[in-house]
């Protein structure tokens, strides 16, 4: 008896009791907080990103909040082979992993073409012309092969067929061809293997190897312009060979993403 009351009195004891509602208090606001937590950053809910490229905003907008996550316009670029005001890339990219409500940053395609200043390649090799351009913006179109003593070396800068000077404001993503010498006893290449090789990366070596780009040939598989840039080389026309061949040639690329042509 004595004992029970001594226990009766110790949990009576106005200290004790402060100091075990405050225990409680301590508990209940570590759980909610715990569960507040939870509810904002959602904690553990993750998803994939959903692929935007090639959407409009408004439907990558509706695409983002059906998948509860948020989108954001961060730059633009100009493609001409692309809808305007499609979404041209993304970050995070596509099937990244992510926290519900993480927001994912767009480059669309603009809506008219931005505007570059051409360079002066003339006196520059094929390939220091080639990269001078793809840094403003501006691509690589034939290469036109002409008698002269230094061979690969840019005599002409041609727009439409037509000279263009350097200074003269163009629209971005344009191609300039480029008249380039040839040796009488430096004429000749060979035609690299660039199967399996993704599209810009295969255009990029058939030009480094000093030939054209005859065609591009892709197969019902590609369907939009992400699927260009990432279909790969199937097929090529002629075939890689270690014969020489006068530069200048041309040589057509077969594309697909389907994975029964592109995987070995």
């Amino acid at each position: 008896m004595k004992k029970d009351e001594e226990k009766k009195g110790f949990f009576h004891n106005w200290i004790v009791k402060n100091l075990l509602w405050a225990v409680v208090a301590i508990v209940a606001t570590l759980l909610l907080s715990a569960f507040l937590l939870s509810r904002i950053t959602h904690h553990g809910k993750v998803i994939r990103v959903p692929d935007f490229t090639g959407m409009t905003v408004n439907q990558a907008d509706q695409y983002a909040h059906d998948a509860s996550l948020r989108i954001d316009i961060a730059d633009s670029v100009f493609v001409k082979r692309m809808a305007r005001g499609a979404v041209f890339s993304q970050n995070p990219k596509p099937g990244a992993t992510v926290k519900t409500g993480r927001r994912v940053m767009l480059t669309i395609n603009a809506m008219n073409a931005k505007k570059v200043s051409m360079p002066n390649l003339v006196g520059y090799s094929m390939r220091q012309a080639k990269a001078e351009l793809n840094s403003r913006g501006l691509t690589l179109g034939r290469l036109l092969y002409v008698d002269d003593m230094a061979t690969n070396n840019v005599l002409r800068q041609l727009y439409k067929n037509r000279q263009i000077e350097a200074g003269q404001m163009i629209d971005s993503g344009s191609e300039i061809d480029l008249m380039v010498g040839l040796n009488d006893t430096d004429n000749q290449t060979y035609i690299p293997d660039v199967t399996g090789m993704k599209y810009l990366r295969a255009v990029d070596v058939v030009h480094d190897n000093s030939l054209n780009i005859k065609a591009l040939i892709f197969d019902k598989s590609v369907k939009t312009y992400a699927d260009s840039i990432n279909a790969q080389v199937w097929k090529q026309a002629p075939q890689p060979s270690k014969a020489p061949i006068l530069m200048g040639s041309d040589v057509s690329l077969y594309l697909s993403v389907d994975p029964d042509r592109t995987l070995p």
